[in-house]
């Protein structure tokens, strides 16, 4: 039994020596295996290096280090080198993809900027093309310009803009301010005339002339102003900053039409040049004792007929006196200022044409006025001749001249006429 047991713990023992060398086989086998294997890999390797320029390896090898974690890849074996070649080729690929469009799109603007230079200064650009090959002498245009030429002009530019354009701004204000004082100096002297009549009794009118609150005619004066300041004053270069230039440019392009912009830069520039935008007038009826403020007339609405009748003859009046540059005060001159108004005093009330002719007559206008024969009474007292005129048929008309008091005569002989005999005697 004891012999039995031995020799059956001997076979076990063999059985697992046999098992044990059989493993150890296969692990020599592998191992023999991946020693080739890395002894194919050692040659290929050394055969690459002695091929490569190390020098020129080693000022990329930090960029390869950031660059293959991204890419996904892991060099820590031998083995995986070749996988990572791929991924990091792939990777470079879609990179230069990339990169490649974003230098398209450059230099498609490049270009088109090239292009808009080229058509602004034909004379600077004659030996330069659209393309990126030219891209150099674009920047030896560039560095020609700031570094030789822009410097030397720049003493040359402020002198310009301080004498010429800031001055001619200056000039252009000047003349919009003396129109601004023209119109309060001859609304001064219309109101002056407007207070030797009666409006209605016991009051009479004066014209008022408020400055505008319209916000883009004050934006104007205020710009203008910007614009101007300082250039009469001052006549060092020190003030003359490109914030000023850019003050000035943004008026005058304005002025010129902005691309898109040109109706409306013309409507605007009407406007806000229009001096008489300037001001909102309005018309006080004053007490003729105390000169208080009886009522403020900004308009016609809510009056009468008569009150608009006499508002709209003064107004009239005013404008007269305006254009026709009136100055009842000084010494008659030998200027003729004809007014023709036709169909006159035809439906208003006899104060109101009263009135009326009272000022034009104040203001030295000399009248022909064209009136049905129904208002002759209230015209006679202002007329010094007069031209009546008959149809006596269809075809023919007539027109008899006559001095008001030869016109005075022949009424007065016909009203004679026409009575009967009693009153006569």
């Amino acid at each position: 039994d004891t012999l039995t047991s031995q020799l059956q713990q001997t076979r076990n023992d063999i059985k697992q020596s046999e098992e044990a060398f059989g493993q150890g086989q296969e692990e020599l086998g592998a191992l023999r295996h991946d020693t080739e294997g890395t002894t194919t890999l050692l040659e290929k390797t050394t055969s690459l290096l002695a091929k490569c320029d190390l020098d020129a390896m080693a000022e990329h090898e930090s960029a390869m280090g950031r660059f293959l974690p991204m890419a996904g890849s892991d060099d820590s074996r031998l083995e995986d080198l070749d996988t990572a070649e791929r991924d990091a080729e792939a990777q470079l690929q879609r990179t230069i993809g990339r990169r490649n469009d974003t230098l398209r799109q450059a230099s498609n603007q490049a270009i088109g900027l090239m292009t808009a230079f080229r058509g602004r200064y034909p004379a600077h650009t004659t030996e330069l093309d659209n393309s990126m090959e030219s891209a150099v002498g674009y920047r030896s245009l560039h560095r020609h310009l700031t570094d030789e030429d822009l410097p030397r002009f720049e003493q040359q530019f402020l002198l310009y803009l301080r004498t010429n354009v800031i001055r001619d701004i200056a000039s252009f204000q000047g003349r919009l301010t003396a129109q601004e004082q023209q119109i309060r100096e001859r609304i001064d002297v219309i109101n002056d005339s407007l207070a030797g009549i009666d409006y209605n009794p016991g009051r009479y009118i004066q014209l008022n002339a408020a400055p505008t609150l319209n916000r883009e005619i004050r934006e104007f004066q205020h710009d203008l102003r910007a614009c101007s300041s300082e250039a009469l004053s001052n006549d060092t270069g020190d003030t003359y900053t490109e914030e000023k230039f850019l003050q000035v440019k943004a008026l005058l392009d304005r002025f010129k039409g902005r691309a898109d912009h040109t109706r409306v830069d013309a409507g605007w520039t009407a406007r806000v040049s229009d001096v008489r935008r300037w001001f909102v007038f309005s018309a006080s009826e004053l007490d003729r004792g105390t000169d208080n403020e009886h009522e403020v007339h900004p308009d016609s609405g809510g009056k009468s007929g008569g009150q608009k009748e006499k508002l709209a003859y003064t107004v009239l009046a005013a404008s007269l006196a305006y254009q026709f540059r009136i100055d009842p005060t000084t010494a008659k001159a030998k200027t003729f200022h004809f007014v023709t108004i036709d169909e006159a005093f035809g439906r208003g009330d006899d104060s109101s044409a009263h009135f009326a002719l009272d000022l034009f007559q104040r203001l030295g206008l000399q009248l022909l006025v064209i009136t049905p024969l129904q208002k002759l009474h209230v015209i006679e007292p202002h007329v010094t001749r007069v031209g009546y005129v008959d149809k006596p048929d269809e075809t023919h008309s007539r027109l008899l001249n006559l001095t008001i008091e030869e016109f005075r005569a022949h009424k007065q002989a016909a009203r004679q006429a026409h009575q009967p005999p009693a009153e006569q005697s």
